[in-house]
């Protein structure tokens, strides 16, 4: 059917004339009700955006030289992110001379990782970065 035979049929029902594929030969129109269509295709963005999850990256920060206690409040910290569904990085903290001992940084991950076995996985493990070691969990995935 030719353009304006096309344009004058939609003209008569009130409706537009899309072209849904104009790289084709001859291209490939629709007559239809663009307004409608359009706000159909936002309501339905809208509602898969409404059921995504978005994951945020928590920092838990921690020295070398950190008490039971204070390990205790930042594992409980942990495990209230993870339960929430966020991602973690914890980083031990480095300071002057203590640099030249990140074994003592490695054994606190280590310690880290058994505490919070139950409700999250490591994704990348312990690595240096600078002054600080870095290792990041995510929550572990439901069954």
């Amino acid at each position: 059917m030719s353009a304006d035979e096309a344009l004058k049929i939609a003209y008569e029902k009130d409706l537009d004339l899309v072209k849904i594929a104009p790289q084709a030969t001859p291209p490939v129109c629709r007559i239809m009700d663009y307004g409608k269509y359009i706000f159909e295709q936002t309501k339905r963005e809208k509602e898969a955006k409404k059921n995504q999850k978005i994951i945020d990256i928590k920092e838990i920060r921690m020295s070398s030289t950190i008490d039971t206690h204070d390990f205790n409040v930042k594992v409980n910290q942990a495990v209230k992110f993870l339960n929430g569904g966020d991602k973690l990085k914890v980083s031990v903290r480095f300071r002057k001379r203590t640099v030249a001992h990140p074994q003592f940084g490695e054994e606190l991950l280590g310690k880290f990782k058994e505490a919070i076995s139950e409700v999250g996985v490591v994704d990348k493990p312990s690595k240096m970065e600078g002054r600080s070691l870095v290792m990041f969990v995510s929550p572990k995935p439901n069954k």
